[in-house]
């Protein structure tokens, strides 16, 4: 298998990649064109599995010879064991999910560990959006209009912590970034990130008793 070149990664995956330890056990849910998944077999030596609903990418992931089940990841995911992976990536896809607290239950119990990222509503420009034209906003992360939009719901970073806290899962990490859905190039935000980031990462784990 050939890694892709790092200089065609997006920032955001290279961040969650570097969350990840060599040699575990991963399975990624909307995996696109198996980006990731290739990065992390031959960076890191992981046993990578992923979930794509869009028949052509998946179609794509194979020819690359990734292990790629073509699919709901609602449903899927109900196939497998329990602890079946180290961790699971949920990548830009948990507004688009129409029951978050059920999909992550789901994947809190297939993965020791769950990652998740999503575009964080609360950035400046949405804000002044809001405020000076009174209209839905859009912006490189949200670029669709209200009617088109594939995001059932928008999250903010703020709402994101509050929501792991009702439902029972422990943050053990937040990495707050800069960049847009198709870059290579970002950077981590450590000072004012609810209004400076366009991204959040977080790796979860379901608080057990």
């Amino acid at each position: 298998m050939v890694s892709p070149d790092p200089a065609d990664i997006r920032f955001d995956l290279r961040i969650i990649s570097s969350m990840i330890d060599p040699g575990t056990r991963v399975l990624d849910l909307g995996c696109g064109n198996g980006d990731l998944l290739a990065w992390l077999a031959v960076g890191k030596n992981v046993i990578g599995t992923g979930i794509e609903q869009d028949k052509e990418k998946a179609a794509h992931c194979i020819s690359r010879g990734l292990s790629v089940l073509q699919g709901d990841l609602n449903e899927e995911v109900e196939d497998y064991p329990d602890c079946s992976f180290d961790y699971v990536i949920l990548s830009q896809t948990l507004q688009q999910v129409f029951e978050p607290a059920r999909l992550l239950h789901s994947l809190a119990r297939i993965g020791r560990k769950v990652i998740v990222s999503f575009p964080n509503f609360s950035h400046y420009s949405i804000r002044l959006q809001l405020l000076c034209k009174g209209c839905a906003p859009k912006n490189d992360q949200l670029p669709y209009s209200w009617y088109d939009s594939p995001n059932i719901r928008v999250i903010t970073l703020k709402d994101f912590r509050k929501f792991s806290r009702d439902v029972g899962y422990n943050i053990l990490k937040e990495i707050t970034i800069k960049t847009d859905p198709t870059s290579n190039e970002g950077s981590i935000i450590r000072f004012f990130p609810d209004i400076r980031s366009t991204y959040g990462i977080y790796i979860i784990e379901k608080i057990r008793k």
